[in-house]
């Protein structure tokens, strides 16, 4: 049983949490294998066996290690979830895994991003976009993700931080209840530039994409035929992986803060979604895991 304390302390809801203790150390066990193989596997083709690199090699490759970054985080949060949500490992451990966390999720959604739009160029202007095709182009977008990530999750590191609950120490999974009022506004705008601006530009992309690939289904040119297939696949991909883990986890993100926030004295709406969030959270770790795939069949 953990102990949710209000932003203004003055309402104190128990949670009962002891799934977190079963599935979250099983969750992260099986993203830490599946994520180093997969990614692994990735970056050794990618540099040993391809000889060159295209655009989307150039992303797929930045995503892996965005990957893996956090994957090298897991086992910290394992061992924490083992111990019954207490941290062991000091503040600055704490800072650098939520960190991770947020830069791999926020860093993988911009990659996507980045080879939507590529695709979307390929396919709907194949000629007219061949100018800015280019893997120097790829470099310096793959390059401004990473800034923009940075930037945007430099108050995490002041949010971030350890604390005592129930006579333990835990690290706290967004900051701590005296700072979560400030803490809102700056959530909501992470998830405004962080997922739904990029969700809608994929949106946009690949609606444009699908319109265009319809049309020119009577194409009998293997050529044609082959990046139509490749371009679908990526749809697929992409659109799967924001449907069954990203959208469902910013949604009950948001709801969630909320509800601690504004909602402090409704314990059961608390208790509901924040079993809904901390079932969501690890499985969108799960992207570190399907992002390979995307090299596999692309």
């Amino acid at each position: 049983k953990e102990t949710e304390n209000g932003t203004t302390g003055m309402a104190l809801c128990p949670l009962m949490e002891n799934y977190k203790y079963i599935l979250l150390p099983l969750t992260y066990s099986l993203v830490f294998v599946l994520g180093l193989l997969l990614n692994g596997a990735m970056l050794w083709l990618s540099c040993c066996r391809a000889r060159d690199w295209t655009c989307t090699t150039i992303y797929l490759v930045n995503l892996a290690v965005a990957d893996l970054l956090y994957l090298c985080s897991l086992p910290l949060l394992i061992v924490n979830y083992i111990l019954q949500d207490t941290w062991p490992f000091g503040e600055l451990l704490c800072k650098l895994v939520r960190f991770l966390f947020y830069a791999n999720l926020y860093g993988s959604i911009l990659l996507l991003t980045c080879i939507s739009v590529h695709r979307f160029l390929g396919v709907c202007y194949p000629i007219r976009s061949l100018p800015v095709r280019t893997r120097r182009r790829a470099a310096a977008g793959a390059a401004a993700s990473w800034v923009l990530v940075f930037l945007q999750l430099l108050p995490t590191s002041g949010y971030a931080r350890t604390g005592l609950i129930n006579n333990h120490t835990v690290c706290y999974d967004m900051t701590s209840p005296e700072n979560l009022h400030s803490y809102f506004p700056y959530g909501m705008a992470l998830t405004a530039s962080g997922f739904l601006l990029p969700f809608l530009i994929l949106v946009v992309c690949y609606s444009l994409m699908i319109r265009s690939l319809t049309r020119c289904t009577g194409d009998t040119n293997p050529t044609s035929s082959a990046a139509r297939v490749k371009s679908i696949r990526t749809i697929l991909l992409v659109c799967g992986l924001f449907a069954v883990c990203l959208l469902p986890f910013h949604i009950t993100r948001s709801i969630y803060l909320f509800v601690r926030v504004y909602r402090v004295g409704d314990c059961q709406l608390l208790q509901r979604w924040s079993l809904l969030y901390k079932i969501w959270r690890p499985l969108v770790s799960l992207n570190s895991c399907i992002n390979p795939l995307l090299y596999f069949l692309s």
